[in-house]
């Protein structure tokens, strides 16, 4: 790559193929999307309004937090708490080897490659400030876009139990974002009685 922009925009392109071959779609404005391509997207995003001067690493990790996430069913692990969190630590290692990958194809040194690894394992949540800022883009994404779909398909229990981990999870500067952005009325009901405002 001749510049280090060519190197990352590479890598982003590289990220954006492998997420465009998702059999699954989403209409969007009117628009048909793979599902992960228009997710690695809406990160990418709200990235630019959470921390517009995000490094390197961290912009790549943004991009592709769910990389090829359709290759690992939640289906193929046990339905339960523990089938669930043994299906997202696979995610998580699978996410940072494929990124790996891509990134010393396109040429990162090992020392990128590991930190969006890290990343992307979200290690050391809460004592990171870019893991908390992942973090918390991911939260915003779903509070954005995903979560009034969400709530049509589980009962308001879960629901409200998912908002209050994913509230718990944000930094004061994810919840402040989060309490300014505009919502529909039925999630910003659900939100104000999951933190019991």
């Amino acid at each position: 790559m001749s510049t280090d922009t060519d190197r990352l925009q590479a890598a982003l392109a590289r990220f954006d193929a492998a997420n465009a071959e998702d059999p699954s779609t989403e209409v969007f404005n009117g628009t048909v999307y793979p599902k992960e391509l228009l997710y690695a997207q809406r990160m990418t995003a709200w990235l630019t309004t959470v921390a517009p001067e995000a490094s390197e690493a961290l912009r790549l990790a943004v991009r592709c937090q769910h990389m090829r996430r359709w290759s690992i069913p939640r289906q193929t692990y046990p339905m339960d708490r523990e089938g669930y969190l043994r299906w997202r630590t696979t995610l998580a290692r699978f996410h940072a080897d494929t990124a790996a990958t891509i990134l010393r194809d396109v040429g990162y040194d090992e020392a990128t490659i590991l930190r969006v690894q890290t990343l992307l394992r979200k290690e050391r949540l809460k004592r990171d400030p870019e893991v908390q800022c992942l973090e918390d883009v991911i939260c915003l994404v779903f509070l954005e876009h995903y979560l009034a779909d969400f709530a049509l398909q589980h009962e308001e229990e879960k629901i409200l139990d998912i908002l209050r981990k994913t509230w718990e999870k944000m930094s004061p500067h994810g919840q402040d974002i989060a309490r300014a952005m505009p919502m529909s009325p039925d999630a910003q009901r659900l939100v104000a009685r999951a933190l019991g405002l």
